[in-house]
């Protein structure tokens, strides 16, 4: 495994198939995690379903403290509170098979080993995670996150809620109100964030939750999907916390709550994944028993082309998935080597690859909702009846793009968070980029290249669309400067190009390694899904480099930069994009399950 790789970095760097994980890779202990995980769900709450759809909340609960006996919710836990401080793929896998069945569940599984415990973990005071750890970790207590106020969505640091320290100088009493909060009506334990006087940034605290004490709860919201989410809005009237059980130091909220949204984004990709796989199951046991025109619906090309697409979209978020936790796991294993607590160490580690973070937190909650609609639409008019399970999934996924920062909030943060990283030298953009705008001044080689080895072409090709990220972004920053924060069309078709780089080179390189360790023959189908990946990867970085370059750009530039375009996602071998599908959806549909 490589140990330099930093984040942001796959855009300029050649990642080798070798140095990236892939499910493939998964050890002993991995796979019997992620079986008694799925063994758990098939017991305890897909048998449910229904149940959840109908807000029963105290199912969600019960089924939190089972997963919690099981010591599902301490995986990530340090071995000192309780936890049983497995690294960072571990706590991915699990988040990832928990969350297949119900978003309800996994809405509250992923707030409480999140948002609700993370932050003490990752901030709290040797006695703050002495004393509230544990409790978190066995499922005894259960936590929520109290951030978002009616004013304050993605613009988190503008909150209202106030701490205002008592004449004595032992405790802070916070008054205010926030909404949407996850686990709100069952919840021992609340991160809460006020602004003490005129701060320019707010503060975290740990509030136990008494309504004694001031604490006060608004009626369970109804919402569209994660109906057995508690989610409900919390009051706080001269609410006493104790001094000691402030988070960090004064005004350093925001940052305890942007670091625990960048653990929560790959979290929330990984919460995608398992739900699309048995969406995909699903609906292929559907369309193999479901028989029109005196033949299964499965044989039917047009609902060949649906499975093929949802299995490679499911492929993909995989592969991109633990390519990234495993980066993230190697750098905070480098971290703690080179002396750095557990603390810092996790933090800094996933600081390092907040880019990925938001990459994969976009790309993958947009795949479980376009599978979930391909969902209902297999099953036809079954699918939109709640007998059937594909309606839930739908609304269920649909959530995924809103919270953990929205996934426009995202897209602009990628793009803006690889700028800033260059400005520090940490990624150098300039330097590629300068490369690639000399590159357009020069006549292109017509020779026709050696394709014979498997991914010679498409690897080329995921150079290629480096380097329209490259023509795009750095024409774009050398003309706007610190204000191209403010062009946010601009940013976010240059992070729809960044986003399908690193989604298609994660399936290829993910497809590679397993041809190389099992033999190409084994691996024709997900060879097919790495191909047809790219392909419409190709199409939509086309898309989006021209919107980009026919906006800012004018005379000369422009016409320069649609050359380089058309260049930069030129194939020589264009792939057979039917064959390929019908490829990947003949395995699927023989096995009648999502087979990968």
């Amino acid at each position: 495994m490589s140990d330099t790789i930093r984040g942001g970095q796959f855009l300029v760097k050649e990642t080798k198939c070798e140095d990236i994980f892939t499910p493939e890779d998964f050890n002993e202990e991995q796979i019997m995690m992620r079986d008694s995980v799925i063994d758990f769900v098939d017991k305890e709450i897909w048998p449910h379903k229904e149940r959840f759809e109908k807000k029963d909340f105290a199912l969600t609960e019960d089924v939190m403290r089972k997963a919690g006996e099981l010591g599902y919710l301490s995986v990530a836990v340090p071995a000192a509170y309780g936890g049983m401080e497995m690294g960072f793929v571990n706590t991915v896998l699990v988040c990832d098979y928990i969350s297949g069945a119900t978003g309800s569940f996994s809405t509250a599984f992923g707030a409480h080993t999140g948002i609700g415990t993370l932050p003490i973990t990752l901030y709290g005071t040797e006695e703050q995670k002495k004393k509230y750890v544990p409790k978190l970790a066995s499922g005894e207590w259960f936590g929520a996150y109290c951030l978002t106020e009616p004013g304050a969505g993605s613009d988190a640091n503008s909150g209202k809620t106030k701490a205002v320290l008592s004449e004595d100088g032992t405790h802070y009493k916070i008054t205010g109100g926030k909404m949407w909060i996850s686990n709100a009506g069952f919840c021992n334990l609340m991160i809460v964030f006020a602004r003490i006087e005129d701060d320019k940034n707010i503060t975290g605290f740990i509030v136990e939750n008494d309504s004694s004490n001031g604490i006060s709860m608004g009626d369970e919201e109804h919402k569209l999907g994660i109906r057995s989410s508690s989610t409900r809005q919390v009051f706080f009237n001269e609410t006493k916390v104790p001094v000691e059980n402030m988070l960090a130091g004064r005004g350093e909220g925001f940052k305890i709550a942007m670091n625990a949204l960048n653990v929560g984004r790959i979290k929330l990709a990984a919460a995608c994944l398992e739900a699309q796989r048995r969406t995909i199951t699903g609906a292929v046991h559907y369309a193999n028993e479901r028989v029109q025109f005196k033949t299964p619906i499965s044989s039917f090309g047009a609902i060949q082309a649906k499975i093929a697409e949802m299995a490679t979209n499911s492929y993909a978020g995989e592969s991109a998935t633990y390519r990234a936790a495993a980066d993230i796991e190697n750098r905070i294993n480098i971290r703690i080597k080179e002396g750095n607590s557990h603390q810092e160490a996790e933090l800094k580690g996933v600081e390092e690859f907040a880019i990925e973070c938001s990459i994969l937190k976009v790309a993958v909650s947009e795949d479980v909702q376009a599978c979930t609609d391909e969902g209902i639409q297999i099953f036809g008019g079954m699918g939109f009846s709640e007998d059937a399970p594909m309606e839930s999934a739908w609304r269920d996924a649909r959530i995924a793009r809103i919270y953990e920062g929205t996934n426009e909030i995202n897209r602009m943060l990628s793009v803006g968070m690889l700028v800033k990283k260059a400005m520090k030298g940490h990624v150098d953009l300039i330097g590629p980029a300068m490369a690639v705008a000399e590159e357009l001044m020069e006549i292109p080689s017509f020779d026709i290249p050696d394709y014979s080895e498997l991914f010679a072409e498409e690897k080329e090709m995921i150079i290629k669309l480096k380097k329209v990220f490259l023509m795009v972004a750095g024409a774009a920053v050398q003309k706007f400067g610190a204000e191209l924060e403010e062009h946010q069309q601009l940013l976010m078709a240059a992070a729809d190009i960044l986003i399908e780089i690193y989604m298609a080179e994660s399936t290829i390189l993910r497809t590679e390694k397993l041809a190389k360790k099992v033999g190409q023959d084994q691996v024709q189908e997900q060879i097919a899904m790495a191909q047809l990946y790219l392909y419409h990867a190709v199409d939509i970085v086309t898309q989006k480099g021209k919107e980009g370059i026919v906006s800012f750009a004018e005379g000369d530039e422009q016409r320069m930069m649609l050359m380089g375009l058309k260049r930069f996602t030129k194939y020589i071998n264009l792939p057979n994009v039917i064959g390929l599908r019908e490829k990947i959806a003949a395995k699927i549909i023989s096995e009648n399950k999502y087979a990968y």
